[in-house]
């Protein structure tokens, strides 16, 4: 959390782009939009199904806190995958199974919309599998351009 506000205090006082993307020490890569949290969220689906990839899920974490009586800012993760991108992951390593099907979280926080992501390196690294691979590649590519068209950049 403290990285994420000392990366938006950073743009606010450097002037970057509202959608510039950067990749935190903790192999977040984060970017933030002028959209609302259900405005980005209804792009990012939308250009996941555009992509032929499969929305497997949306959970809206603040709806269900408000269920408990809790409050939270809009947070929303939405699931999706493409069995041609990680399966041959699977194959190579089974136990990536854990961190699939991939997630993008787009979030309130303090009134600026954030959309991020675990950097898919991050992910071949914590299973043993090459960073360098196509499958890792296209993961970045696909995730690059998907929270792109989320933060309204495509």
């Amino acid at each position: 959390m403290r990285t994420l506000f000392a990366s938006l205090l950073a743009l606010v006082l450097l002037g970057a782009p509202a959608n510039s993307q950067e990749q935190s020490s903790d192999n977040w890569i984060t970017m933030t939009t002028d959209r609302s949290v259900q405005e980005a969220v209804g792009a990012l689906t939308d250009a996941i199904e555009g992509a032929g990839a499969t929305v497997m899920a949306t959970v809206d974490h603040s709806q269900n806190a408000q269920s408990a009586g809790l409050e939270l800012p809009a947070t929303t993760l939405v699931i999706f995958g493409n069995p041609k991108i990680g399966t041959p992951l699977m194959q190579e390593n089974r136990r990536v199974a854990i961190d699939l099907p991939q997630k993008i979280l787009i979030w309130d926080e303090d009134g600026q919309t954030t959309i991020g992501y675990l950097a898919p390196e991050a992910l071949a690294k914590r299973h043993g599998l090459a960073t360098d691979s196509e499958s890792i590649k296209t993961m970045t590519g696909a995730l690059d351009k998907l929270s792109s068209a989320a933060a309204g950049e495509q």
